[in-house]
């Protein structure tokens, strides 16, 4: 019930957004509720269930579901507060691949770009506090539905610590990912 508290108060987090609030209600569901979203879900879930953590929530369907409905939530959660910030930041944290040549200034690339992101309302980048913001407001808030053994302040700081890697790790994959093929007059 609180996990579903905080997801609604997430949403509202972007509610105030003055740029295309449609837009953004959309983009807010896309990456919440997509495919890509709930498959980070089950398999954080999955991974939880592994490692047993939390412990309070025991094995079986029954813990499985509790660490799936806390993933999505905490995502809820880390979406609505960097949506959020990073409309009023005026940041475009849409990831976009470089022309570059070679692994090593790819990677470089990518990493840098979780960090320095283009501004919308300007030519430039600026640092990307929503991204920042997301992943440790998530970490911290989403203790608040933890069980004893993982809701300290510590432990929201490392969850919104590995969130952060997580994402330069999505990057480099957005980097390396096989690009789609354009397609040509003749080729229709």
């Amino acid at each position: 019930m609180f996990s579903l508290f905080c997801a609604a108060l997430a949403l509202l987090s972007g509610a105030g957004m003055a740029a295309e609030p449609n837009v953004k209600a959309q983009e807010y569901r896309r990456a919440v509720v997509s495919k890509q979203s709930l498959a980070r879900s089950a398999a954080s879930a999955a991974y939880g269930q592994i490692r047993d953590r939390p412990k309070e929530w025991g094995q079986g369907a029954a813990g499985y579901v509790k660490r799936f409905g806390s993933s999505v939530a905490r995502g809820a959660v880390k979406q609505g507060i960097q949506l959020g910030v990073s409309t009023w930041h005026h940041e475009n944290l849409h990831y976009q691949r470089s022309d570059l040549q070679g692994t090593w200034p790819r990677v470089q690339y990518a990493v840098k770009s979780t960090f320095i992101v283009p501004r919308t309302d300007k030519p430039g980048k600026t640092f990307a506090a929503g991204r920042v913001a997301g992943n440790v407001g998530a970490g911290v808030i989403s203790r608040a539905w933890q069980p004893a053994s993982t809701a300290g302040l510590g432990a929201g700081l490392a969850s919104g610590g590995i969130g952060i890697g997580a994402d330069v790790g999505l990057n480099v994959a957005r980097e390396f990912w096989p690009r789609k093929k354009q397609q040509t007059a003749s080729s229709r």
